[in-house]
C-alpha cells in the first residue's frame, strides 16, 4: 500500500510539473498570430502619425515607449499577460514608425526643389522596401555583434524593456492617462483645425522685421514634444531660434549690416549647417568615445540564456545581391550604382547601429545626404528624381536599423527570443514602408507642393536638408561657419544637436517647445522632495499623458488628410 501511494504520489507530483513546465513554455512564447496582428495594425498606425509628426514638427522623436505601453494594454484586454508576447507587438508596431522617417527626411525634397511631381508611389514604394531590407538583414547580421559581443548600452531599447516590465504591473494606473491625453489632443486639434475654433498661432505678431512667424504654435503636440525631448535639448533649440531670428533675421537688418531677403537666407543656411556639422561630429565623437569605453571595459561573460540571431552568410549576399538588382532596375540607376547604394547602406546601418547603442540618436537623413553625393559626383547620368530616391533607400535602412537594434536590446534584456522578435519586426517594416509610400503621395496629391518646405504647411527640415545639398544653398559662408561650428561643438561634447533645428525652424514651433521643456522642469523641480518610488510613478504617467498627446494630435491630421484625399479622388 506504501509502495502504490509512493507510486501515485511520484505520478502526482511528475505531472504537476510537466503542467508547469507547459505554463513556463506558453509565458515563454513570443511569436503569435496575435501579436503579429496586433503589430501590423499598431505599425499601419504609428506609420501614419510618424510620417505626420516627422513632416510637421522636422524631427520625430521614438515611438518605442508609447508602443510597449499600448502593446501590454491591448494584450491585456485580449488575456494575455506574456511580456515576451508585448514584446514582440511593440517591436512590430515601432518597426514602421522610423520607416516613415526615412521616407519624411528625404522624398519632400524633390518637392521643394520644384521637382518631382512625375513621381509615382511605385517609385517610392521600390525605394522604401529596398531600404527596409538593407535594414532588416544588415540587423540580422549586427544582432550577435552589438548585443551579446560589445554590449552596447542601447538606452533607448534598455528603456523601451524597462517600460514593458513596468506597465506589465500598472497598467491599469497608466491606461487612463494614455488614453486621456490622447482623447484630449485629438479633440483640441479636431476642434482647431476642423471646426476652427481655435487659432493655429496664438500672440501672432507680424509687425517684426525679419520675423514673420512670431507666436507660439497652438498645438498640445509641440508642447508634448518639448516635454519628451528634455529640458536641455529643448533649451538648445529654442536658444538657437534666439539667435536665428532675433539674433540673425532680425538683428543685422536693424544694425543695417545686411537685408532682410540676404538675412534670411543667412539664417536658413546657419541654420542647415549647424545641423549637419552636429551631426558629423556626433557621429566622430560617439564612435571614438564608444571605442574608448570599449578598450577600457572589462565586459561580462556570455550569458548562456540568450540566443543570437543566426543568419548564414551565403543568405545575407544573396538578399544583398538580390536588392541591389531589384533597386538598378526598379529606379533606373544601373547595376553599379545600386551595387554601391548597397554597400554604402550596409555601412551607414553599421554606423547608424554604433550611434544609437551609444548615444540614442540616429541622423538617418545625414546618411542619406552623404551617399546621395556620392552617387551624384560618380554617376551623373542618374535622373534627378532617381537620385533623390537614393536618399531614401539609405535613410530608410539606417532608420529600420536604429529601431530593430534598440527592440533587440530590450529583448535581449528580457531574455525575449530574438528570432520572434526579428520576424515581428519584418511585419511592422513591410507594412510600414507600404502605408508611408502611399501616405507620402497621397499627401502630396491633397496639398500640393508648396506645402513642404520652410514657409509650409510641412516644414520638413531633413528633406530641406538634403535638397539643399543637392539644389543649391542659399548663403554658403554661413552655411560654412554652420558647418564648422557644429561639428567642433559636437566634438567638444557640448549638448548642440538641436541648435541648427531653432535656427532653422519657425520661431512659434520653439516657443511652442520650449513650453514643454518648462513643464518638465517644473514638474521635476516639484517633486523633488518625494520618495523615489513615487517619482518614477508620477514620471511615467506624465511620459504616458506626453505620448498619449503626441499620437493623439498627429492622427488627427492623418485623418484629415486621408479624408481630404478621399474627397478629392472621388470629385
Amino acid at each position: 500500500m506504501i509502495s502504490l501511494a509512493s507510486r501515485q504520489f511520484g505520478l502526482a507530483e511528475g505531472m504537476q510539473g510537466m503542467a508547469e513546465a507547459t505554463v513556463r513554455q506558453r509565458q515563454k512564447r513570443a511569436l503569435t498570430a496575435r501579436s503579429i496582428v496586433l503589430g501590423a495594425v499598431g505599425s499601419a498606425i504609428l506609420t501614419a502619425s510618424s510620417l505626420f509628426i516627422a513632416l510637421r514638427m522636422g524631427m520625430l522623436p521614438w515611438p518605442i515607449a508609447f508602443a510597449a505601453i499600448v502593446s501590454v494594454l491591448f494584450l491585456r484586454v485580449l488575456g494575455s499577460h506574456n511580456l515576451h508576447e508585448a514584446n514582440v507587438t511593440h517591436a512590430a508596431m515601432s518597426a514602421g514608425s522610423m520607416v516613415a522617417g526615412g521616407v519624411a527626411f528625404t522624398v519632400p525634397a524633390l518637392w521643394i526643389l520644384g521637382l518631382g511631381e512625375d513621381l509615382s508611389v511605385s517609385q517610392v514604394l521600390f525605394a522604401t522596401l529596398g531600404g527596409t531590407v538593407l535594414g532588416l538583414i544588415a540587423c540580422a547580421a549586427l544582432q550577435p555583434y552589438f548585443i551579446r559581443e560589445k554590449r552596447l548600452a542601447f538606452p533607448i531599447g534598455t528603456s523601451a524593456a524597462d517600460t514593458i516590465r513596468a506597465v506589465g504591473d500598472t497598467a491599469a494606473a497608466d491606461a487612463p492617462a494614455l488614453f486621456g491625453g490622447m482623447g484630449f489632443a485629438a479633440a483640441y486639434a479636431a476642434l482647431r483645425d476642423v471646426a476652427g475654433l481655435f487659432p493655429q498661432i496664438l500672440f501672432a505678431i507680424t509687425a517684426i522685421p525679419g520675423i514673420a512667424s512670431f507666436g507660439i504654435y497652438n498645438s498640445p503636440m509641440t508642447i508634448a514634444v518639448g516635454f519628451m525631448v528634455g529640458v536641455v535639448p529643448a533649451l538648445v533649440w529654442f536658444l538657437g531660434a534666439l539667435i536665428g531670428h532675433f539674433g540673425i533675421a532680425f538683428g543685422l537688418p536693424a544694425l543695417s549690416l545686411v537685408g532682410l531677403s540676404e538675412a534670411a537666407d543667412m539664417r536658413v543656411s546657419l541654420g542647415l549647417g549647424l545641423m549637419l556639422g552636429c551631426g558629423a561630429g556626433m557621429i566622430v565623437a560617439s564612435m571614438r568615445a564608444a571605442h574608448a569605453r570599449e578598450r577600457k571595459a572589462n565586459r561580462p561573460a556570455e550569458d548562456e540564456r540568450s540566443r543570437r540571431i543566426s543568419c548564414p552568410r551565403a543568405v545575407i549576399g544573396i538578399v544583398s545581391a538580390a536588392v541591389a538588382c531589384f533597386l538598378s532596375l526598379a529606379l533606373d540607376w544601373g547595376l553599379l550604382a545600386g551595387v554601391l547604394v548597397t554597400l554604402c547602406a550596409w555601412f551607414c546601418v553599421y554606423l547608424a547601429a554604433w550611434l544609437v547603442g551609444s548615444t540614442g540618436i540616429d541622423p538617418m537623413e545625414i546618411f542619406g545626404i552623404l551617399v546621395l553625393i556620392l552617387v551624384q559626383v560618380l554617376f551623373r547620368q542618374i535622373s534627378t528624381t532617381s537620385l533623390f530616391l537614393v536618399a531614401t533607400v539609405v535613410a530608410v535602412a539606417c532608420g529600420v536599423g536604429g529601431d530593430v537594434m534598440n527592440d533587440l536590446k530590450a529583448g535581449d534584456s528580457l531574455e525575449t527570443d530574438p528570432r520572434d522578435q526579428f520576424w515581428g519586426m519584418v511585419v511592422g517594416s513591410v507594412v510600414g514602408a507600404v502605408v508611408a509610400s502611399f501616405l507620402i503621395i497621397g499627401m502630396h496629391e491633397v496639398y500640393g507642393s508648396q506645402a513642404f518646405g520652410p514657409n509650409g504647411l510641412f516644414v520638413s527640415v531633413q528633406a530641406t536638408n538634403v535638397a539643399a545639398m543637392a539644389g543649391g544653398i542659399p548663403h554658403i559662408p554661413a552655411f560654412v561657419v554652420g558647418l564648422v561650428a557644429g561639428c567642433v561643438m559636437a566634438l567638444a561634447g557640448l549638448p548642440v544637436m538641436t541648435l541648427g533645428l531653432g535656427v532653422y525652424l519657425p520661431f512659434y514651433l520653439s516657443s511652442g517647445a520650449v513650453l514643454g521643456a518648462a513643464v518638465s522642469l517644473f514638474l521635476k523641480r516639484r517633486h523633488k522632495a518625494d520618495a523615489a518610488a513615487a517619482v518614477a510613478a508620477k514620471e511615467a504617467r506624465t511620459q504616458a499623458v506626453a505620448s498619449g498627446i503626441l499620437g493623439g494630435e498627429s492622427l488627427v491630421g492623418v485623418l484629415i488628410a486621408l479624408v481630404a484625399l478621399a474627397m478629392t479622388l472621388a470629385a
